[in-house]
């Protein structure tokens, strides 16, 4: 299971955009049964990539910071992967013409909201399929409440308690913090853990600190800029796949196929 904030080529190249679409293709020419989940950003055309809704898992209403917000499921592929793609839409979240940031460079205020229901939206529709994935692997910061609740809240979901935890590290910062209040949010969803205390100060090197706790394998996408992340993710002791050759190669695609072997016998 694949979960990214970025896929190509529902938007432009970029390192996560790029690996995730070739990621999600190797390991189901591997023989995996693959599921990937994106947001249904409001610069993706829905015409051009052939969107449409999926009815019998959308309608959900997921609470957030005491407000309802409405799951909308919508389903592509990926025409030369045969790869399907399930999108997490909300009029509320993802209908502005723009991804993470305004026109002007300025972060949404509500992206931690936006990042609590993404996460949300994916388990709850995983519940909805009834499939049960051994690796749930995420990739960007927009990602990484996924970990804290298969920790906490689905942690003991029949689906999810066999789901072995992989976060793939990009230079994906953000200057500044998330929401003050974004630690009680994710807590109001019945998430209650000591290791939370970190989001008292809502930085994108306290974010990944906290993603790597909950992590069971970390995965290094590019040279990362943040020393602080890094050093935490030597100290942690978590296996670490940090490839030195091509990452476009085959052989880049086997180096991932044996890690995720070598966690699931863990």
């Amino acid at each position: 299971m694949y979960v990214s904030s970025e896929i190509y080529p529902y938007l432009p190249e970029s390192v996560m955009a790029i690996r995730q679409r070739t990621l999600s293709q190797a390991m189901q020419e591997y023989g995996g049964e693959i599921r990937t989940f994106m947001p249904r950003w409001g610069t993706i055309n829905e015409r051009r990539n052939q969107l449409h809704e999926v009815i019998r898992l959308s309608g959900m209403n997921l609470i957030i910071d005491d407000n309802d917000h409405q799951l909308i499921i919508k389903v592509a592929s990926i025409p030369s992967a045969r790869v399907q793609i399930y999108f997490i839409d909300n009029d509320d979240y993802f209908h502005r013409k723009a991804g993470l940031a305004d026109e002007a460079g300025q972060m949404f205020a509500d992206n931690d909201e936006r990042a609590i229901f993404f996460a949300r939206g994916v388990l709850e529709t995983v519940k909805k399929l009834r499939w049960e994935p051994n690796i749930v692997h995420c990739h960007g910061w927009f990602s990484s409440i996924v970990p804290v609740y298969l920790k906490g809240t689905f942690a003991s979901d029949p689906v999810f308690r066999r789901s072995k935890i992989v976060v793939s590290l990009y230079n994906d910062g953000f200057g500044g913090t998330l929401d003050a209040a974004v630690r009680q949010k994710i807590e109001n969803e019945g998430m209650n853990d000591e290791k939370l205390r970190i989001l008292d100060t809502p930085s994108y090197e306290n974010l990944m600190k906290l993603v790597i706790d909950y992590a069971d394998g970390v995965v290094i996408e590019e040279s990362l800029d943040d020393k602080a992340v890094t050093d935490y993710l030597r100290q942690s002791g978590k296996p670490v796949l940090d490839w030195d050759g091509d990452r476009q190669s085959p052989q880049y695609m086997d180096a991932y196929h044996t890690f995720y072997e070598n966690l699931l016998k863990k």
